[in-house]
């Protein structure tokens, strides 16, 4: 528990608000969102507005993340670590990590891919339904018709499927972090 030195109020506050506001912002994006969106607006909107908010989100992430592992490193050193603190180091930089990871690779992947079925969809008149559950039987017989359109389906699942891995891991990794700082509060 020894440290190298104390942090101030002001450090404590600002290393608290961070964490507490990039797990809400992960929450929302993760749990809120997504749901509301695909539920109210078409297929190619909701993906035209999840290519806009998703390298804002992973890069928010990625930096409040970063952010949280500086300070806690700041005041707790290496050498000084017990079992405890380098959990809370390593969640950090989980974090760090896997919102990298999301930012950098998985989601421009997506994106890239998305936007290439979209074309596809556009040419068969598919595209414009709201709603996750509508027209499945059109997509399967695109699948079905179109080799191209079946490879990029499956290119975009795979990363899909990855980032949101990536991005349940780090909203693991958050909240984990943020119940250690809770419970070492020594007042409320």
């Amino acid at each position: 528990m020894a440290t190298e030195g104390d942090p101030t109020d002001l450090v404590k506050i600002a290393h608290l608000l961070i964490l507490a506001g990039s797990w809400g912002m992960q929450l929302w994006v993760t749990f809120v969102s997504g749901f509301v969106l695909a539920a109210g607006v078409s297929r190619h909107t909701f993906g035209l507005v999840q290519s806009k908010l998703f390298p804002f989100y992973f890069y928010g992430v990625l930096f409040s993340s970063f952010l949280n592992l500086a300070v806690y490193a700041a005041y707790h050193p290496r050498e000084l670590l017990d079992t405890h603190e380098a959990v809370q180091m390593a969640l950090f930089f989980s974090c760090v990590l896997l919102a990298g990871l999301n930012a950098q690779w998985f989601s421009p992947t997506v994106t890239e891919a998305m936007f290439l079925m979209q074309e596809v969809e556009r040419e068969h008149g598919l595209g414009g339904e709201v709603g996750v559950h509508t027209s499945k039987e059109a997509y399967s017989k695109l699948r079905e018709q179109d080799p191209k359109y079946k490879s990029l389906r499956g290119t975009f699942y795979r990363y899909h499927g990855l980032s949101s891995l990536c991005n349940l891991l780090c909203v693991i990794c958050t909240t984990a972090s943020l119940v250690y700082t809770a419970l070492n509060l020594r007042t409320v």
